[in-house]
């Protein structure tokens, strides 16, 4: 079983969610690394996995920030931030920790995590657990693709039902769905006047997007139907940003992904890298 971790959400998570600031040997903060690592051996247990690799943003452009100068541009600037109170300050370690574990890792240097994560959901007659709370990548999930939110004893392992019990729509159409209701994480604007449960319905009533626009007419509700004219263009537009179809190479084979279990315990793993 393959164990494939977001880990700049994972990051992110760890540093804002940790209750205090912890310092470690060398007086500087290391909250975010050490919920990393203990949340990283956490999930390697309870999946089972035997093979395990991390997957970090880099700062580079990508092909969406050419589309569109207001992809992700409500994310945070870090530029007047002091270095020790950004998540970054405690990438170093972090890479240094799964140096010393045997796990493979890869920083994105023309693309995103989650499109090399897309790459690798297509590997065949494999189960592929993908650890991430960025819900885009419920678009991934299939027969042997689940999603894995990390939230301590409230971990989810998300398949096809619980996408679609809790959307009303299965991971097929994801993307669509995201495409009419838009995503205020990436900054990207949705459908006037649709909302989850228009979306909802909408998927269910037409097989695809290029249909909906095209019947238009036969949606029922006339504000929606209206919406659903004036933001034609728009709904497509959002598909190039949303949808996850990476075929491009990927960064770590198979056979590096194995993960030997040398270290169980956190403390164990900053005692190795010296923090």
């Amino acid at each position: 079983m393959i164990l494939l971790v977001d880990g700049s959400n994972l990051l992110f998570q760890m540093f804002y969610g940790m209750p205090n600031v912890i310092k470690g040997k060398k007086d500087y903060p290391i909250q975010g690394t050490l919920g990393f690592i203990g949340a990283l051996l956490k999930m390697i247990k309870m999946t089972g996995a035997d093979r395990v690799a991390v997957f970090f943003d880099g700062e580079c452009t990508n092909p969406r920030n050419e589309l569109s100068n207001d992809y992700k541009a409500n994310r945070p600037n870090y530029d007047d931030v002091p270095y020790y109170e950004t998540p970054f300050s405690q990438l170093p370690d972090i890479y240094s920790a799964l140096e010393v574990m045997g796990i493979a890792h890869a920083t994105t240097v023309c693309c995103e995590a989650d499109d090399w994560l897309a790459g690798y959901a297509r590997i065949p007659n494999e189960r592929i657990i993908i650890s991430s709370g960025d819900s885009d990548l419920f678009q991934l999930i299939s027969d042997n693709v689940q999603i894995l939110r990390y939230r301590g004893d409230k971990t989810a392992i998300c398949d096809r039902e619980y996408v679609y019990s809790k959307l009303g729509v299965y991971p097929e159409r994801y993307a669509d769905f995201k495409c009419l209701t838009g995503d205020n994480s990436d900054n990207i604007r949705g459908c006037d006047k649709v909302g989850p449960k228009t979306a909802a319905q909408l998927i269910a009533q037409f097989s695809t997007l290029e249909e909906m626009i095209e019947r238009s007419y036969e949606i029922k509700k006339p504000s929606v139907r209206l919406a659903v004219n004036a933001c034609a263009e728009r709904i497509l537009f959002n598909r190039r940003l949303i949808k996850l179809d990476y075929d491009g190479p990927l960064p770590i084979s198979e056979s590096e992904m194995v993960y030997t279990g040398k270290y169980t315990k956190t403390r164990d793993v900053l005692d190795a890298i010296g923090i």
